[in-house]
């Protein structure tokens, strides 16, 4: 029989405990990101990768430890801020919660960690990449996706071995993710031979990019590495025009979306900008992401922006977790999180003693009429 939709998608772990149900039991997932500020329709494909999920697991009617369990997705905004996500990571253990997916960013992803670790409660990013994260020590803090590390050095041989770039100028929004990708790339880059012409910063607010983009014309680079968001990029993009920058842009995931060509104002010409996004699958796997899309689209009437299937993931590995755990027990279930050997949609997922997702790859793109267009699946 064809297989539709929701019901079957990164179902495919073993069945959960077959025990007539003998209580209802509600099992709260917490799920936090940038809601309302300047990147919220990255919140909000997480968070709709997170509902898929949930949807699904109620659809399959599941039980653990022989209980009925009804799944619960709690979705709070942290609005990129801070201060806001340690409020809401707050929020969500008085909640008690049986595990988060978040938040979104390394400059919330950080912060809100230790309240998490605090509390005993499992945390796992679809989407922070600052290795800062996962190196705090907190058995806590998981990632499904590369970190920076992998990401910013993988761009940097691509720079130089595949676009012959020698000389760059590299602009970060001084937050945890741009600044720390930025360092990561200038080390990459840096391996390969080539140098760094100029360095700059901006903030994630700023919409004036001309004293900047001045000071880089003038040290005539062969590429723009910028760290940060799409909210940015896409102005610079127009100024860098403007100015007479006729380079192409590189960045991480955080520029990695079709959105960065609406707020260029449609000045971003075909192959002007290189991204990797921290993620991807190798030639086996498409079909599963494929379908992954497909049903997002039918769900949602949208497509996938970047971060929905790494949260569709997260949250069927805490599920897998608490499964063979038999409780969903932060305390119980812990333990074999850190075991986790699940095949999802983003591909084989397996975390080693940081927390960090072992053999991460990296998907590079260019765009191509607006539409992000794929160049390689690298590690």
């Amino acid at each position: 029989m064809k297989k539709h939709g929701l019901l079957w998608i990164g179902l495919a772990f073993a069945g959960v405990a077959s025990a007539p149900a003998t209580a209802q039991e509600v099992v709260r997932i917490g799920h936090a990101a940038d809601m309302s500020g300047p990147v919220a329709y990255f919140g909000k494909d997480s968070e709709n990768g997170a509902r898929m999920a949930i949807e699904a697991l109620n659809a399959r009617g599941a039980t653990i430890g022989g209980k009925k369990v009804t799944w619960q997705l709690i979705g709070e905004d942290d609005a990129s801020d801070p201060k806001q996500a340690t409020a809401v990571a707050q929020k969500l253990v008085d909640a008690r919660v049986n595990g988060v997916i978040g938040h979104e960013g390394s400059g919330t992803t950080i912060p809100a960690s230790k309240i998490y670790s605090d509390a005993g409660i499992p945390q796992i990013s679809p989407s922070a990449t600052s290795p800062q994260y996962t190196r705090q020590g907190f058995a806590t803090a998981f990632r499904v996706v590369a970190n920076d590390i992998q990401l910013g050095r993988a761009l940097g041989r691509y720079a130089v071995k595949s676009l012959n770039v020698k000389r760059v100028a590299v602009i970060d929004d001084r937050t945890a993710y741009g600044q720390g990708l930025a360092t990561e790339f200038a080390n990459g880059l840096r391996q390969q031979g080539a140098s760094v012409v100029a360095k700059e910063f901006t903030d994630y607010r700023a919409t004036d990019f001309s004293a900047i983009l001045t000071r880089v014309r003038a040290a005539n680079p062969d590429l723009v590495f910028f760290g940060g968001m799409n909210a940015v990029a896409g102005p610079m993009l127009r100024q860098m025009k403007q100015l007479g920058i006729k380079v192409r842009m590189m960045g991480g995931d955080g520029i990695c979306s079709d959105e960065i060509f609406k707020l260029s104002g449609g000045t971003m010409t075909d192959g002007q900008v290189v991204c990797a996004e921290a993620g991807g699958v190798e030639d086996a796997g498409k079909a599963a992401l494929d379908n992954f899309r497909a049903a997002y689209r039918k769900r949602f009437g949208i497509d996938v922006q970047i971060i929905a299937p790494y949260s569709y993931d997260a949250v069927m590995v805490i599920a897998e977790a608490m499964n063979k755990a038999g409780s969903s027990n932060p305390a119980k279930y812990l333990p074999l999180l850190a075991k986790t050997q699940y095949k999802g949609v983003t591909g084989s997922i397996a975390f080693d003693a940081h927390g960090d997702i072992r053999d991460g790859v990296i998907t590079l793109y260019t765009f191509k009429g607006g539409h992000r267009t794929p160049i390689a699946v690298t590690k």
